[in-house]
């Protein structure tokens, strides 16, 4: 929920569900993302998560409700210019492009929303762009290096680059730290709460199914199961030992870290 009622959310569900084949993926979910919002999505694999993702980034239709961006009911605008503006990044993406292409190309392709430059005309304008936002992310040294001979943390920082590309609106994360071993992990988390700083007023939502990978910058949080939100608000309000234990269907017991950081375990 939004942290201000006079500001409107950027982006929001509404009672929206998803029907495949008779099974219902996504069940009535309402969420509100507001300007100066951190939520972090957990939640059990196969519970809806990354498919409410797809639905925020515009890339998956609902069966029904409605999905409002920057207060415009999804129907009444053309997505076309507004899709590329909501960034979406996921463990799986770096896997989608093709490795020969260069960090600044993979940057600039997120200016059309494609995984490929040559589909596309560029300017001159583009390639800097691409290259500020390279810089903007401590990486400007690879970008004329190909991503296939990155490192997996490396890829990761040319790919939330290429999320700053089109002045986005909003962030979404789909298991960033999937990919990543525990160094690589806690270097992107580190990088993810020095990102919320530098861009106070970019939302953003991550999604996860471990508590350990909930970035200090996180504001809110809902729990899914079943393809519903069970619980969600504030993050410290939301997330607790009782609501982790009803989300994953077992008992765990969640405890804050000495640096602030979460942790659940089973007891």
């Amino acid at each position: 929920m939004p942290n201000d009622p006079d500001i409107s959310p950027v982006l929001q569900t509404s009672i929206v569900s998803i029907v495949r084949e008779g099974r219902s993926i996504l069940d009535s979910v309402s969420l509100s993302i507001s300007p100066t919002d951190r939520w972090v999505i957990l939640g059990p694999n196969g519970c809806g998560k990354t498919t409410l993702l797809r639905v925020l980034s515009l890339y998956l239709h609902p069966s029904s409700g409605d999905i409002f961006v920057q207060g415009r009911a999804l129907g009444t605008f053309d997505i076309r210019p507004v899709r590329p503006r909501i960034a979406y990044m996921s463990a799986s993406l770096a896997s989608e492009i093709r490795p020969a292409l260069t960090a600044t190309q993979v940057v600039m392709s997120a200016k059309f929303g494609a995984l490929e430059t040559w589909w596309h005309s560029y300017s001159d304008e583009d390639t800097q762009r691409a290259l500020e936002c390279l810089d903007r992310l401590g990486v400007a040294w690879c970008a004329d290096r190909e991503l296939g001979a990155l490192s997996s943390g490396e890829q990761q920082r040319v790919l939330l680059a290429r999320a700053l590309m089109t002045d986005p609106i909003a962030l979404l994360l789909d298991e960033p730290t999937a990919r990543l071993d525990l160094g690589g992990r806690e270097n992107l988390i580190r990088l993810l709460q020095n990102f919320a700083s530098d861009n106070p007023q970019l939302p953003s939502v991550v999604v996860t199914h471990h508590v350990d990978e909930i970035p200090l910058s996180s504001t809110h949080c809902a729990l899914m199961r079943d393809g519903k939100i069970i619980a969600s608000g504030q993050l410290l309000d939301t997330l607790t030992s009782e609501s982790l234990s009803e989300c994953f269907g077992t008992s765990l017991i969640l405890e804050q870290r000495t640096n602030g950081r979460l942790t659940a375990y089973a007891p």
